[in-house]
């Protein structure tokens, strides 16, 4: 459904991401989608492609420049060689900024490693509208809260093992005191239960596709994105 676009960052460099377009085309609400640790593969363009069929317009930007993996090794190394706050002020910013461009509001969406660049994201742009997290979040440290002026949704696992139901309660305690529009659901689930390939060998043991929370999530982000970018 998607294509291969480029966009500029901020910093002026050219990098490339996955464009769907949603059925109103340009004008209509847009999403940039934050990859999990496994790059932008066919899961991720799924996700885009699921926002397309919404009505939203959706990019994901490239985040590891062509590489992606199934095997939870590499992708950690993928991950920990990612300058997350270049990801964040600029492929994130440029990819929002490439949107702008096309009309409408432009909101933004992330699982796990993603879900704490959207948070990052949040804090170092003004041209996001409006935000939604999965089961992911950076270190407390590294997030300046006041700096979130637009409405964060956030779906978290209470069994999740790689970000435990203590730091999100850390975190939202973080953004309660800084006065975030804020809404946190929980759901009895594994990490990456919005994942559809998080299922049978080849995934990490940590991670549990869970169809029916991840449809309740999705229901209620697609609510959020039509109520906030409308």
């Amino acid at each position: 459904m998607g294509i291969t676009v480029e966009f500029q960052r901020p910093d002026g460099q050219v990098v490339q991401g996955y464009l769907a377009d949603g059925a109103r085309g340009a004008g209509a609400p847009s999403v940039v989608v934050i990859q999990e640790w496994w790059g932008l593969n066919p899961q991720i363009r799924g996700v885009a492609d699921r926002l397309a069929e919404a009505g939203f317009n959706a990019l994901v930007p490239d985040l590891y420049r062509g590489k992606s993996t199934l095997e939870a090794e590499e992708a950690h190394h993928l991950m920990t060689s990612l300058n997350f706050g270049d990801a964040a002020s600029q492929d994130v910013a440029g990819a929002v900024s490439y949107l702008k461009a096309r009309g409408g509001k432009v909101g933004v969406t992330g699982f796990c490693m993603g879900g704490a660049l959207t948070l990052l994201a949040l804090s170092m742009s003004s041209e996001i509208d409006a935000d939604v997290v999965w089961y992911g979040h950076p270190p407390l440290e590294y997030l300046d809260a006041t700096k979130i002026r637009v409405p964060v949704l956030a779906h978290w696992a209470e069994q999740d093992a790689p970000f435990p139901i203590a730091g999100v309660d850390a975190l939202e305690e973080k953004l309660r005191a800084a006065k975030v529009r804020y809404q946190g659901h929980r759901y009895l689930a594994q990490h990456g239960f919005a994942n559809e390939t998080a299922v049978g060998p080849g995934r990490i043991a940590v991670t549990q596709y869970d169809p029916a929370w991840a449809q309740r999530a999705w229901d209620r982000s697609f609510v959020f994105f039509g109520r906030e970018l409308a």
